[in-house]
């Protein structure tokens, strides 16, 4: 069977929940929906208190939004963040679960007294549709699609770096068609994309040290086969060596980072406001996009580090008020509530994406090192949920009491690399 056969993507690049091959979507569930089907993957996300308390803050702090409101909680899981709306006053709650984690939530909803007001309902959000005639839901005026009934759409959707597994398409779907568009609210409303300049010297290193061992052990393999049988498999030393540098020097990692590592403030490289992002926006961030662009300054009078390592990358999300100007007449959050997953939150299960330098940047005492440059997130190819990202920079250093565009005192070649986030 050709590798074509598993490609998780789309012809258009879209993940495959959406479209017409069962085959595409068959894949889809075994790359990616699987593992959500098991308890020990949601016992992960349920012990990240950070996450909890954000969540909670935003849905029981604002009850009064919640009160007789409709409610759709996509990508339910255990249903937790369902039973809450149940409980902050919600009419009706709609749990929308892909996998068989459904047959967990109505267990979760039964036990809890909340099955009269959620209803969980098992398939893709793309396909689903809602009891309207039964259950009297109504549109917010007529100019309305029959199917906006929902007042406040509920999911926690969040990848690595934020858009990682790309679930923000069915999102961005699930809103279009459901969320009634002048007062319908999105929990969380906004969220931001951070990258800085990193000191995580000693992971670097270790990252380099498995890259060469790899390196070395193929050597020795490729000497004994020879010599044993016969066989010269040297003429694949190239594409060994590829893959190895793609594992261990160009894929990010999962990092929880301390507060001191981060070495400048970190630039905003996308910003998403729930009610108006697009299919588009989800994509990633391409070249040329408002926020692509970094240019970090790093002072060796404020830092302790003897090199840049590299960089992280992280997200925020806000739970507040729309600030769209067509939803002026939407319910106001009297309580906002904030996540965090950069290295200031303490843990996340998201944590933050590391991505090393192939050699690391020397800082010189007395100097300033700027770093300008810019980054690229583009979907995968092969696996629509999974992304590839391009960070370009060059370095330079001048003296530290120069302004920023003061007299250069070195500047280095531009560098470029393609990491993948796996």
């Amino acid at each position: 069977m050709a590798d074509s056969d598993f490609v998780n993507a789309t012809e258009n690049g879209e993940i495959p929940t959406f479209g017409k091959s069962d085959k595409a979507k068959a894949t889809d569930f075994a790359n990616y929906f699987c593992s959500y089907a098991q308890l020990y993957h949601q016992k992960q996300m349920l012990a990240d208190h950070n996450r909890m308390a954000a969540y909670h803050a935003a849905i029981m702090g604002n009850a009064d939004v919640f009160k007789d409101k409709v409610v759709m909680d996509v990508g339910t899981g255990s249903g937790i963040l369902a039973a809450w709306a149940a409980q902050a006053g919600a009419r009706r709650v709609y749990a929308i679960e892909y996998t068989d984690m459904a047959k967990h939530a109505r267990s979760v909803m039964e036990a809890n007294n909340l099955a009269d007001i959620v209803t969980v309902i098992q398939g893709a959000v793309e396909d689903v549709e809602l009891p309207i005639k039964e259950d009297g839901l109504v549109t917010e005026d007529e100019e309305s699609n029959e199917n906006q009934v929902v007042d406040i759409i509920i999911s926690e959707w969040m990848g690595y770096f934020l858009l990682r597994e790309s679930m923000l398409d069915s999102l961005i779907r699930a809103r279009d068609k459901f969320l009634k568009p002048k007062t319908g609210l999105m929990f969380p409303s906004h969220t931001n994309m951070y990258l800085a300049p990193i000191y995580d010297e000693d992971e670097r290193q270790l990252s380099n040290q498995d890259y060469n061992g790899a390196m070395g052990e193929w050597s020795q393999f490729a000497e004994t086969t020879k010599s044993t049988y016969g066989v010269d498999m040297s003429v694949l030393t190239q594409a060994y060596e590829r893959e190895q540098r793609e594992y261990f020097l160009l894929s990010s990692r999962w990092a929880e980072l301390p507060r001191n590592a981060i070495m400048a403030p970190p630039a905003l490289v996308k910003r998403l406001d729930m009610i108006t992002c697009t299919l588009e926006d989800s994509k990633g961030i391409m070249a040329g996009d408002e926020d692509a662009c970094f240019d970090f300054d790093i002072d060796t009078r404020n830092v302790s580090a003897q090199s840049i390592s590299g960089f992280a990358g992280w997200f925020d999300a806000d739970f507040k008020s729309r600030t769209d100007e067509a939803g002026a007449k939407a319910p106001k959050l009297s309580n906002p509530s904030y996540l965090t997953t950069g290295p200031e939150a303490g843990y996340t299960h998201w944590g933050q994406q590391v991505f090393h330098a192939m050699s690391s940047i020397p800082l010189i005492n007395g100097e300033t090192t700027r770093i300008q440059g810019s980054l690229e997130m583009t979907r995968s190819k092969d696996n629509a949920r999974l992304y590839n990202c391009r960070i370009r920079y060059v370095s330079s250093r001048r003296k530290s009491e120069e302004g920023k565009d003061g007299k250069v005192l070195m500047k280095g070649s531009p560098v470029e690399h393609v990491y993948q986030i796996p």
